[in-house]
């Protein structure tokens, strides 16, 4: 039997409610990953140059994350959400890629975005992390339907 985790980094609620539908949708369960020290506001200002946010993104800089999966063995799919942040994952993913060995894992992507597509998120994720197997990758909004949901992780 199939055990499906859905861990997803929601830095607004947006990523926390697609992540909700998917774990109802393919009865996974879910876990947030969540930085030690939560994002404020202004830390989230893409347009400050000075922001937390924009400076984790271009200095490279993966914040610590609050807990681990406990129980991870126990999973044989993962689904991983996140808002896409300058066209790439934010880097508390990497962090958690680091720290949770997914190597014997499907891991599904989706993401959130205004506007940007999944491609060069997707990308980075394979080049970053290429010993682990990224099935495919999907951009959700509020419109997605929960049988695109069910089709994106049964149909892989």
């Amino acid at each position: 039997m199939s055990k499906t985790l859905v861990s997803f980094f929601s830095a607004s609620g947006v990523t926390k409610s697609v992540a909700e539908r998917i774990a109802t949708a393919v009865e996974g369960d879910l876990f947030e990953i969540e930085p030690k020290e939560k994002y404020t506001d202004e830390d989230l200002d893409w347009m400050d140059k000075k922001s937390r946010s924009s400076i984790e993104m271009n200095e490279n800089i993966k914040p610590e994350i609050l807990s681990k999966v406990s129980n991870l063995d126990e999973y044989d799919k993962v689904v991983l959400g996140f808002p896409i942040w300058w066209y790439r994952e934010p880097t508390i993913i990497d962090k958690f890629l680091e720290e949770n060995d997914m190597k014997d894992k499907s891991i599904y992507v989706f993401v959130t975005s205004g506007s940007s597509s999944i491609d060069s998120t997707y990308k980075s994720l394979q080049n970053n992390f290429p010993n682990l197997n990224f099935v495919s990758g999907k951009r959700f909004d509020s419109s997605t339907s929960d049988q695109e949901i069910k089709d994106f992780i049964n149909d892989n």
